[in-house]
């Protein structure tokens, strides 16, 4: 069983790629033949990012807890800015964010006005998206032939061992940048939709 899951992510994470780039396309051409999945990309962000975060978390445990895949400092490191996002997109399906005078005063965003509860969850969720990228991006660079910059990520260090090579580039941290890139694409989706929405 674990060789045949182990066999199937990868071909998982290369569907995904063709769908980022086709979602990302959707909303460059949204005035046209993208406007149906931008429109539901924006609408249903919150949803979408939870599923995905949480998938983020059942395959990064599968490979730790079942298939054995040791995680290394950098795997953890992404783990610490991904994890919460479940709690994140959670917490902002069962309690819809409501008009809140204070908040809007701190964070300087009319919450009434731009709509609720994707808002105030990509707002948190964002920075930490952001920061699991930047190390899944280092780690694939190193992983594909880059210079390295970090001693766990040198020739023999922990953060070099490849578990999962497929089709010459998809990895661990590969998935992991995926994850990060698609709650970006749906945080910028969302803004798109909202904007849209309370311009009209």
């Amino acid at each position: 069983m674990v060789e045949n899951i182990n066999f199937f992510l990868p071909y998982l994470a290369l569907f995904s790629h063709v769908a980022l780039v086709v979602l990302f396309l959707a909303l460059v051409f949204r005035r046209s033949w993208g406007a149906g999945p931008q429109v539901f990309m924006g609408k249903h962000a919150t949803t979408l990012a939870f599923l995905v975060s949480l998938a983020a978390v059942i395959g990064s445990l599968y490979y730790s807890e079942i298939a054995g895949f040791e995680p290394c400092v950098l795997c953890w490191w992404q783990r610490v800015f991904l994890y919460p996002l479940v709690i994140i997109f959670g917490i902002a399906l069962w309690k819809p964010a409501r008009p809140n005078a204070r908040l809007n005063d701190l964070v300087g965003q009319d919450f009434g006005r731009s709509g609720g509860k994707t808002t105030s969850a990509f707002l948190y969720a964002v920075p930490l998206v952001l920061g699991a990228a930047l190390i899944a991006a280092y780690q694939s660079y190193v992983y594909l032939g880059g210079a390295s910059l970090l001693s766990c990520t040198a020739l023999d260090g922990a953060c070099s061992r490849i578990y999962v090579m497929a089709f010459g580039y998809i990895t661990i941290p590969t998935m992991s940048l995926t994850v990060s890139l698609y709650i970006l694409l749906l945080a910028w989706a969302h803004k798109i939709y909202e904007d849209e929405n309370h311009n009209a």
